[in-house]
């Protein structure tokens, strides 16, 4: 079975917009595994740095844990996460480590910009997965394999500049919803942090509203996750769709999509 690989920017960002597709994934045999670029560092109103970042370590591991994916160390600071040859080497390594078939990212487009860069980081390392001149730390072999890349949508399904972005494939969550709510449980830390900075009454009824606006969007389902397939250019040697074909049954294509693809 394919190994899929959600790489995102903070503690939580895979919770919120990607775990109920992974949680699909995972009870159809894929290995999958997890990795936020970021250590949460900056997320707290009340703790001092060290306690936060094992805090919210923690509480990843848990989560990834919790769900029976393969949890992968942060690598920088929060506010750190830039597009830049350090950073970049480091992501390279570990997808070069997991060799996936198939990467979920955040929206290219977010509120936030360590979210937009977290996303560069991805798509980079994959393109450079078999470059064997490319800078890699730790060393590591590259992988010459084809992968798919996906970009989940963006908090509020708005880009910047508070313009809809709609998704390419909407995949119904609703039977795993209660999972994916009890692996962003995990993340105790983040409620008081939300809380004070987004005004948010309770991050778990925030999540699955989102949710519930994903699935507004596609027109079929209560809950939904959506994705949009990354040009295949340099990734596989044609236009793979290995989400498509593992999720079919529970997924949906919107069609006005594909126009809007070609003019």
């Amino acid at each position: 079975m394919p190994t899929v690989f959600a790489i995102a920017c903070h503690p939580d960002d895979i919770e919120f917009v990607m775990a109920g597709t992974m949680l699909l994934l995972k009870d159809r045999g894929c290995d999958v595994h997890y990795m936020n670029i970021a250590n949460g560092s900056w997320g707290t109103a009340t703790m001092r740095r060290e306690e936060i970042i094992r805090a919210r370590r923690d509480e990843a591991a848990a989560s990834a844990a919790q769900m029976g994916f393969v949890y992968h160390e942060s690598l920088v600071d929060d506010l750190d996460v830039f597009y830049d040859r350090p950073t970049l080497t480091k992501v390279i390594a570990v997808v070069r480590q997991v060799d996936p078939d198939i990467i979920l990212l955040q929206s290219p487009v977010d509120y936030m910009e360590d979210h937009q860069n977290a996303v560069r980081l991805g798509v980079t390392a994959a393109f450079c997965r078999g470059m064997v001149n490319a800078p890699v730390d730790p060393p590591t072999p590259p992988t010459f394999k084809d992968v798919a890349l996906y970009h989940g949508q963006p908090h509020g399904n708005l880009d910047p500049m508070r313009r809809l972005v709609r998704a390419e494939r909407y995949v119904d969550i609703s039977s795993v919803l209660q999972r994916k709510r009890a692996a962003l449980a995990c993340h105790k830390s983040q409620k008081e942090w939300l809380d004070v900075s987004q005004g948010y009454d309770s991050y778990l009824d925030s999540m699955t509203e989102a949710a519930a606006g994903v699935g507004r969007l596609s027109g079929k389902y209560e809950y939904a996750e959506g994705w949009r397939r990354h040009n295949p250019l340099g990734f596989s040697a044609s236009d793979i769709d290995p989400l498509g074909e593992l999720l079919a049954d529970v997924s949906w294509v919107d069609p006005a999509y594909a126009e809007r693809l070609n003019g």
